[in-house]
């Protein structure tokens, strides 16, 4: 039933990943891991994810290899043999909050999507599947069709020998309140350059181009410096997509800024797109300087997702209201609350990560906008009050602008 895996590593950056919707939920949760082994990097990442009051429990890949497994877990420590349990085959599981395919599926499109099926059973109400595949084949395809019916993230492991492809895929609707127990997402793809600080992979693919580009340019014209311009570019550009870690406050009543800048406007207005109440909506203007990679205000459920058209204008002047934009729709305990990436004169891409379906906790990245831009926050206005005023800066994920009343 579960198919045929690779015999591919599943390499420790892959396995963290498969292992990161059980990692961020603050628990009680329940996980599944099948197709373990005692050597398995999935397992022991789903382990180190567990807290207190978690259950795992494993399912190796044959009925045979189930005594070497709980040798395995009985061989670590009390805290995690109590918490873990082996069964001998999937049909003695029970359905999990999280359910996690321990190794990368290969074969065709009809051997996945039976495996997956098979595993929609042992999904509680809002679970999560986590299932990997290499970025080719069959197998690729088919999983790139359920992440598109039922896709809450995907991330590219590059870091892996070869590349795998991590979906998330949930089948049935989870409650936006279980966005107010989880911990942001993590993001393989973001590249580490200190502990507190990362380049976007946008920034990597966009300082990878400009290096290409000043090869060619030398290979061209050897005895000319023109190369240097992509060059000395390179550096600028990857700067330009830096992700730096932020301090999320814990406050249950914050709202936070949705991106670093300048504070435009502060306005109660009505928009019928999302609902017939007022709103209060934070507009807040991007320079090329500032860090453009966009978080989520509050904690909840994307239910909508939507792009309008429009002009170019210069993000911090009003004819920007028009500009194109895209607009995550949230569905919170408080209501609905909207964020709206717009471009700028220069800014002409926007990049959302976040699926409807998906959950967001407070400061999540979901997205970002590429050169100078402007992101509105849009809030039930008879549930909260503003704490800034035009002028003012701040630090997304980090600086509070509003607060639930």
């Amino acid at each position: 039933m579960l198919g045929r895996v690779t015999q591919t590593r599943t390499a420790a950056r892959a396995a963290r990943t498969l292992a990161s919707e059980l990692a961020r939920h603050n628990g009680p949760k329940s996980g599944l891991v099948v197709g373990a082994h005692g050597r398995s990097a999935t397992l022991t990442a789903a382990i180190e994810g567990m807290l207190p009051g978690d259950t795992l429990t494993a399912v190796p890949a044959e009925a045979s290899g189930a005594g070497a497994l709980r040798d395995h877990i009985a061989a670590q420590s009390r805290w995690v043999s109590e918490r873990v349990r082996v069964a001998d085959s999937l049909a003695e599981a029970d359905p999990a909050d999280v359910v996690i395919v321990a190794e990368p599926l290969r074969g065709s499109a009809e051997e996945a999507r039976a495996t997956i099926e098979g595993l929609t059973k042992y999904l509680v109400e809002g679970g999560i599947l986590s299932v990997a595949t290499g970025v080719t084949g069959g197998a690729a395809a088919e999983l790139d069709r359920q992440a598109a019916l039922f896709g809450v993230g995907s991330d590219l492991v590059v870091r892996n020998n070869p590349p795998l492809r991590v979906h998330r895929l949930r089948f049935t609707t989870a409650t936006s309140a279980l966005a107010g127990h989880i911990a942001p997402a993590y993001r393989p793809s973001s590249v580490p350059l200190t502990r507190t600080m990362h380049i976007d992979s946008n920034g990597v693919a966009a300082a990878g181009i400009t290096l290409g580009l000043a090869a060619l340019a030398r290979l061209a014209r050897p005895k000319s410096r023109l190369w240097l311009v992509p060059a000395l570019a390179a550096a600028p550009v990857a700067a330009f997509f830096r992700d730096p870690e932020r301090d999320v406050p814990e406050d249950q009543g914050a709202v936070v800024a949705a991106s670093d800048g300048k504070v435009l406007s502060v306005e109660r207005l009505h928009d019928d797109r999302f609902g017939p109440g007022e709103f209060l909506r934070i507009a807040v203007f991007l320079s090329v300087f500032d860090v453009h990679v966009n978080r989520a205000p509050v904690a909840g459920r994307v239910v909508d997702h939507f792009v309008t058209d429009g002009g170019f204008a210069a993000a911090m002047r009003p004819e920007a209201e028009h500009n194109v934009a895209a607009y995550t729709v949230l569905d919170t305990a408080r209501g609905t609350v909207v964020v709206a990436q717009r471009t700028g004169l220069v800014a002409r891409r926007i990049v959302q990560r976040a699926p409807v379906g998906a959950l967001l906790a407070k400061g999540e990245r979901f997205g970002l906008i590429r050169f100078g831009s402007r992101t509105d926050v849009y809030l039930p206005a008879a549930a909260a009050e503003p704490l800034v005023a035009p002028g003012d800066r701040v630090v997304g994920g980090a600086s509070v602008i509003a607060r639930w009343t």
